[in-house]
């Protein structure tokens, strides 16, 4: 039966009913269609590089293994549920930090602190504006003019908090980075890269093709961003909402939402809803840690974070306020290091409604590189955890994220690989 199945020739479709057929499938999918006969590449070809694939992809956990090379990531399916290894530019993938992943594409800190945007799945790299363009980093130079380090000022807006401090190369991002998201930016038809950065989580923001990095003062302590018809919308550690308008020349600051709360120990995230919603969620966190001695000293390696509660709010846009969601029904979040999203189980039925799958925040668990790592589907019905990977099939650090595979190009503004 399979011999006779194997050897049965495929129909001859047209090309145009071919790429409508395609332009269905997940980027897996269509990978492995597109080679299964000449008239089938031949319709991949042509979706591809008519830029009109926009299928909405399942995000992927993305993580690197001791047991692969440098240079190879590891993509998780949550559709398929199995693992794809990617080969990525240079350099070593597991020398990089992963500063953050939005629209297919990863924010990455090579060992000189510098920041390059990578999509895995096209293996296109793009260097991003030079980290001593950053408001408060400058660099140090030896007697040959090379930089052999940098200096990191403690301000924001007109306030020192400290003293500048100074950083090897490669120290430096460790110190300065908090995240990265990549925004899609339809005024330029391109992209623009928001940072989260220190001192005490400021933002500053580059298009592609930019020189320099555009610092937003005077304000600090944001947590997450999205970016919405031009408009950046920053999430405060104490809940607080300001927008940015960056689509003109000068770029104004407008409070959406004074803050919350005096403190907040939860991590906060802003996203929005496939209906346009806005929302607000809070992910609360308790650190466990063994004492493997008995003396009532923690030992650092055993220590790692779990989440104990996800609390969602809406955001009421005209009235400023914020009204606590009980369930959020058929929709799904993701949440971590990656930018924060909100999905249907309607549209992505590999994914569990009601529940958000998690990775840890980064900036929380950079001086923990080798520990335990916060991952796993977490149901906002009965608070408890799911498992996705064994984890002992990812390295730590960098730590996994989340990513949405996308098939597009900034080089050509199409999906051409």
């Amino acid at each position: 039966m399979e011999a006779a199945v194997l050897g049965t020739e495929l129909p001859e479709l047209p090309v145009e009913i071919l790429v409508n057929i395609l332009a269905l499938l997940e980027i897996p999918d269509l990978v492995r269609a597109g080679s299964v006969c000449s008239s089938w590449n031949a319709a991949y070809t042509s979706l591809r590089s008519l830029g009109t694939y926009r299928r909405p992809q399942t995000p992927c956990l993305l993580y690197t293994s001791e047991s692969d090379g440098d240079n190879v990531a590891c993509l998780y399916s949550l559709a398929e549920k199995r693992v794809y290894k990617l080969t990525l530019p240079e350099p070593p993938m597991r020398s990089r930090h992963l500063i953050g992943s939005s629209n297919g594409w990863l924010v990455t800190a090579d060992e000189r602190s510098e920041l390059h945007i990578t999509n895995p799945i096209t293996g296109e790299q793009i260097a991003l504006p030079s980290v001593t363009t950053i408001e408060q980093v400058k660099p140090i130079f030896d007697d040959a003019g090379a930089i052999q380090k940098y200096e990191f000022s403690q301000y924001f807006g007109n306030e020192v908090i400290n003293d500048p401090s100074i950083h090897s190369l490669d120290k430096l991002r460790d110190h300065l980075y908090v995240k990265a998201s990549v925004f899609s930016d339809p005024s330029t038809k391109s992209y623009i890269v928001v940072l989260i950065h220190n001192p005490i989580c400021q933002l500053s923001f580059t298009r592609i093709g930019d020189s320099e990095w555009t610092w937003l003062p005077p304000s600090a302590g944001y947590e997450d961003c999205i970016y919405i018809d031009g408009v950046l919308y920053a999430l405060t550690a104490t809940g607080g909402i300001d927008a940015f308008d960056l689509s003109g020349p000068a770029v104004s600051r407008k409070v959406i939402i004074d803050n919350t709360k005096n403190y907040i120990f939860e991590r906060l995230y802003i996203v929005q809803t496939p209906s346009g919603d806005v929302l607000h969620v809070w992910r609360e966190q308790d650190i466990a840690a063994s004492d493997a001695e008995g003396e009532g000293v923690l030992d650092p390696l055993e220590i790692k974070t779990e989440t104990r509660k996800i609390v969602v709010y809406k955001v009421n846009m005209a009235t400023k306020e914020l009204v606590q969601i009980d369930s959020l029904k058929d929709h799904v979040l993701f949440l971590g290091h990656s930018q924060s999203q909100c999905l249907t189980a309607e549209e992505y039925p590999h994914l569990k409604a009601n529940h958000a799958y998690l990775t840890d925040n980064v900036e929380c668990i950079a001086s923990w590189k080798s520990n335990c790592r916060n991952i796993g589907i977490f149901s906002l019905g009965n608070g408890s955890t799911e498992e996705i990977l064994p984890p002992q099939l990812w390295c730590t650090w960098p730590a996994p994220i989340w990513i949405a595979p996308n098939l597009t190009n900034v080089s050509s503004g199409s999906n051409h690989m």
